[in-house]
């Protein structure tokens, strides 16, 4: 499972809370992009309306060799997963304050998978806590290793 796009600000923006794994429902021009690697998940959000999870905002970017039969870059996509889940989802994004943010696009087997986290967003001292716990651990590795 090699990672397509990873988005490494969502655990700098917000509080990642739980993760489910989607697939997504794609054109042929998006998953020979994908396979070249290139994707951009980082502005991405997931939203649920009438029972269904779409993704939004992730940058597919077109891919040459198909020409007119290309895909639209931006497109909102629809994410697969069970009854269960999205019923589960619908639930935990009516709280206030939490959003669904993609985390990594990956390839599992031949299928294109999409991570999705519940964030709640971090206010401006949960990270700046958040950065100085990271050079404080830096530096005690740094320590140790002399």
């Amino acid at each position: 499972m090699a990672d397509i796009a990873r988005n490494k600000q969502a655990s700098y923006r917000y509080e990642l809370l739980e993760r489910w794994e989607a697939g997504l429902v794609l054109q042929g021009s998006e998953v020979k992009s994908l396979r070249d690697g290139k994707a951009q998940i980082k502005d991405g959000y997931a939203s649920v309306r009438d029972g269904e999870v779409w993704l939004h905002n992730v940058h597919i970017p077109p891919y040459g060799p198909a020409a007119r039969e290309n895909h639209e870059p931006e497109r909102p996509r629809k994410l697969l997963m069970h009854k269960r889940e999205i019923e589960r989802l619908i639930g935990k994004t009516r709280e206030k304050g939490l959003t669904l943010v993609p985390t990594r696009m990956y390839f599992k087997g031949s299928h294109a998978k999409v991570e999705i986290a519940l964030a709640k967003g971090k206010d401006v001292g949960d990270k700046r806590r958040a950065i100085k716990e990271r050079e404080m651990k830096r530096e005690m590795e740094r320590a140790i290793r002399r």
